[in-house]
């Protein structure tokens, strides 16, 4: 009777209705979707000794492109930590006139085809647009540049930190602040050690997202980098080009290290998040 019982609870306490079939479906579609692709990716980079393949990683082109997109990756990320925060803390602490409109333009680059990114951006950034014809006199170069790359990167990973810490404020409990008034903390102190605990989990999960789109942007920075080898060429660019040079293996080697890279990465953020919130 108890075993007949622990299968009715079971049953009836399902989550989901018909939850054998919704999870074979699931790791089917997930398996063809994601698994088999990157499955074949690394079986062509396979394909090549490992000396042949640190060879190609060596090379001083292939070198360079991966310093320059890992590094204006982490850089876009962490100004988007930055700033996302403030985006979402005005988005949910603060009402005022505009605000839709506001919150509707976070999401704008989601839905705005990255070519038109940019050009948009190269057009302002450029020695005689708005913004570069500022700095041109002091012999700073935006677009076709390393900075230029970090802006439409920025412009691209900013509604992943804030759509990932603004459901967190909303969620926050505004007496734990008033505990800490009452207690005698000001707003800075209530902020870092009351408010800061609770949003760092997220602000790092918005970071990773952030960081490993800004590793795959293709199309918003081809037209602001210049795309000079060993200077502004990114590692997207760079798989393309082997591609249409009919390198197949060199560029499965190329796009297997930057996924390497990226998921070893992401694994030691969601470790650190895990080790947040085990404190927290």
């Amino acid at each position: 009777m108890t075993a007949i019982a622990a299968r009715y609870t079971i049953r009836r306490w399902s989550i989901i209705p018909g939850f054998g079939p919704a999870l074979g479906f699931t790791i089917f579609y997930l398996g063809l979707i994601v698994l088999v692709p990157l499955s074949a990716l690394f079986l062509k980079a396979a394909e090549l000794d490992l000396p042949t393949m640190w060879k190609i990683l060596a090379t001083p082109r292939v070198a360079a492109a991966f310093r320059l997109t890992f590094g204006a990756s982490a850089i876009a990320a962490l100004i988007n930590s930055a700033f996302g925060l403030i985006i979402a803390w005005l988005l949910v602490r603060y009402r005022f006139w505009g605000r839709r409109i506001v919150d509707a333009m976070v999401d704008l680059p989601f839905a705005l085809p990255t070519a038109v990114a940019g050009v948009s951006l190269t057009a302002l950034t450029a020695k005689n647009g708005w913004i570069g014809s500022i700095f041109a006199p002091f012999g700073i170069n935006i677009a076709f540049a390393p900075p230029g790359i970090v802006i439409a990167l920025i412009f691209v990973g900013l509604p992943f930190v804030v759509r990932t810490i603004q459901p967190v404020l909303q969620d926050f409990e505004p007496e734990l602040e008033e505990a800490a008034a009452t207690l005698g903390a000001d707003r800075w102190i209530t902020f870092l050690k009351v408010i800061f605990p609770s949003l760092a989990p997220a602000m790092l999960t918005g970071f990773a997202l952030a960081f490993a789109r800004a590793i795959g942007e293709y199309g918003s920075v081809i037209f602001i980098a210049g795309n000079r080898p060993g200077a502004t060429e990114i590692v997207p660019l760079l798989i393309v080009i082997k591609l249409e040079e009919f390198d197949y293996r060199g560029a499965a080697v190329i796009a297997s290290a930057s996924l390497a890279v990226s998921f070893s990465l992401l694994i030691v953020i969601n470790l650190m998040q895990r080790r947040m919130r085990a404190r927290g």
